[in-house]
C-alpha cells in the first residue's frame, strides 16, 4: 500500500452529485427510525398537538417534529446537553438527513430547543410519549400486564459550594467563618476556616436548612457511587414482557421510593389508558377479545426491597394487582390489631418466594436495571444540564421515547443504537472476509496451512 498525501486547500466544486456523497455508518439506523415515524404519522400528530401554541402568521420556527427528533438524538448519541446535540447535528450528514435538511440549510441552534421546550407545556411532552407507546403497541412491542419499578439518582446542574442557608442566605464558607468567630477560633485565612470546619462537631448539610439559589429543586444526597452531590431522582416503570418504558417521573432526591412510586404507577396507568384508546393498539394487546376492561390490563407489579412498606402493599392491593415486592430482612413484628396488613404482608412474601416471583424478580433485574444503564449511562441522562423538576422531566420523557423507539429498530436491524449498528456492520464485514479466506483455504489447503504456520 502506498502512502497517501493530504490534499492542498482549494476551492470546492460548485456542483456536487448527491450520489457521490459517502453514506455514513449511522445512516441506515436513522433511515429506519424515520421510516417508523413516517409510517405512523408522527410529524402530523405532533403538529396537530402543538397547533394551539403557535400563531398562524409570523416567522416560522423549526419544525416541532425536528425538536423531538433532536431530543431523541440526545439519547441515541449519548449527548447530555442541548449545545452538544446542536453541534452534533451540524457536523453529521446522517443527522442532517434524519432532520430532512439539505447541505445548504442551517441546522437548528440549541437556543431553539430551549424556546420550544419552554413554549410547550408538560402535557404535550406526555402526549408525545403516549403516542410513541401507541406506536409500540401497534407494532406488537407492548403488553402492559407486568410492570417493574426502579429508581436512580441523576446529577443536577448545581454545585455544593453554591449552597446558601435558607434562614440567613449565607454561603457555606461565610457560615463556617461566622461560627469560628463566634467560637473564638482563628478565621482570617482560608486554611484556618477549613481547619475549624474539619474538627467541629455536628456539621451536616440538611436539605431543610440549605438550598441551591439557582436550582431549589436539587437536593443534597449520595449518588450511586457513594459521593455527596446535588441530585434529582429518576424513576420509571417498565413492561417486563417487552422491555418498553411505560412511564417516567422525576422527583427531588430526598423523596423515598415508598412515596414516589405512587406517581410513577399512576402515570403508567394513565399512559396505558391512552394507548388503549387507539383501536389498532387495543386489538394488538387484546387480540382475542373485542371488549376489554382497562383495570384488567395491569396485573402484576414487581419492585425491590426499597419499596416495601405496608402503605405500598395496601395501594397495590387497592388497585387489584398482584404485588411482588422484595421483603427486607427484619425482626419479628407485632401484628396485634393489624390483621389486614398481616394478610397482605404474608401474601406478598408467599408470592415473592414462589417460582413465578423469583422469575419476575430476575426479569426485573434484567429489564429495569439494565434499562437504566441504557437510559442514563449511555443515553446522556446521568448528568442533567437543565434545572427544575419540570424541565428535567421533559428531557427524561424524550430520552424514554428514544429508548422505546430503539426497541423497534433493534427488531428490524438487530441494533438499538447507531454505534451498535456500526459495530454489527463491521463484524459482518469481518466475517465475510473470514469466509472468503477459509473458502480459499479449503481450495488451497497446503498453501493455507503454510500461511497459518507463518502467522503463528
Amino acid at each position: 500500500m502506498a502512502r497517501g498525501h493530504r490534499k492542498q486547500a482549494q476551492q470546492p466544486a460548485m456542483w456536487i452529485d448527491a450520489r457521490s456523497i459517502p453514506t455514513p455508518p449511522a445512516h441506515p439506523f436513522y433511515t429506519q427510525l424515520n421510516a417508523i415515524l413516517g409510517k405512523h404519522g408522527f410529524d402530523e400528530h405532533v403538529d396537530q398537538l402543538v397547533a394551539p401554541y403557535y400563531a398562524d402568521h409570523g416567522r416560522p420556527s423549526i419544525p416541532v417534529g425536528n425538536y423531538f427528533r433532536m431530543v431523541f438524538i440526545g439519547y441515541f448519541e449519548n449527548l447530555g446537553s442541548q449545545r452538544a446535540i446542536a453541534w452534533r447535528v451540524a457536523d453529521s450528514l446522517s443527522l442532517r438527513r434524519f432532520l430532512a435538511l439539505d447541505l445548504t440549510d442551517d441546522t437548528p441552534d440549541h437556543s431553539s430547543m430551549t424556546v420550544i421546550r419552554q413554549r410547550l407545556p408538560m402535557e404535550i411532552h406526555q402526549q408525545v410519549f403516549q403516542f410513541v407507546l401507541t406506536i409500540l403497541a401497534r407494532e406488537g412491542a407492548l403488553k402492559g400486564k407486568v410492570l417493574g419499578l426502579d429508581a436512580t439518582t441523576v446529577e443536577a446542574n448545581a454545585a455544593l459550594r453554591e449552597l446558601v442557608r435558607k434562614d440567613t442566605g449565607e454561603r457555606y464558607r461565610a457560615y463556617v467563618k461566622r461560627l469560628a468567630e463566634e467560637a473564638g477560633e482563628p478565621s482570617k485565612t482560608f486554611e484556618e476556616v477549613t481547619r475549624f470546619d474539619r474538627k467541629r462537631k455536628g456539621k451536616k448539610l440538611s436539605n431543610d436548612e440549605w438550598e441551591h439559589p439557582h436550582d431549589p429543586d436539587a437536593r443534597v444526597g449520595r449518588d450511586k457511587h457513594g459521593a455527596t452531590d446535588m441530585l434529582y431522582k429518576l424513576e420509571k416503570a417498565d413492561d417486563l414482557e417487552t422491555g418498553a418504558i411505560l412511564s417516567v417521573t422525576v422527583a427531588t432526591a430526598d423523596l423515598g421510593d415508598t412515596t414516589s412510586q405512587a406517581a410513577t404507577l399512576a402515570a403508567a396507568t394513565e399512559n396505558l389508558s391512552a394507548v388503549l384508546s387507539d383501536p389498532a393498539s387495543r386489538e394488538m394487546i387484546f387480540p382475542d377479545h373485542a371488549e376489554y376492561a382497562e383495570e384488567a390490563v395491569l396485573q402484576e407489579v414487581v419492585e425491590d426491597k426499597g419499596y416495601h412498606s405496608d402503605g405500598v402493599l395496601e395501594e397495590l392491593d387497592g388497585r387489584g394487582v398482584m404485588s411482588y415486592v422484595c421483603v427486607p430482612r427484619s425482626v419479628s413484628r407485632d401484628w396485634s390489631g393489624k390483621e389486614a396488613e398481616r394478610t397482605r404482608y404474608e401474601g406478598n412474601r408467599r408470592r415473592v418466594e414462589s417460582q413465578r416471583g423469583q422469575e419476575l424478580l430476575r426479569r426485573r433485574g434484567e429489564i429495569s436495571e439494565r434499562g437504566f444503564a441504557h437510559l442514563c449511562d449511555v443515553g446522556g441522562t446521568r448528568r442533567t444540564w437543565l434545572r427544575g423538576v419540570g424541565d428535567n422531566l421533559k428531557k427524561a420523557l424524550g430520552a424514554a421515547c428514544g429508548f422505546n423507539l430503539g426497541l423497534l429498530i433493534r427488531r428490524a436491524l438487530g441494533a438499538g443504537k447507531p454505534k451498535e449498528l456500526a459495530e454489527l456492520l463491521g463484524l459482518e464485514a469481518f466475517s465475510r472476509t473470514l469466509r472468503v479466506v477459509f473458502r480459499w483455504g479449503n481450495a488451497n489447503f497446503t498453501r493455507f496451512s503454510w500461511v497459518l504456520g507463518q502467522v503463528a
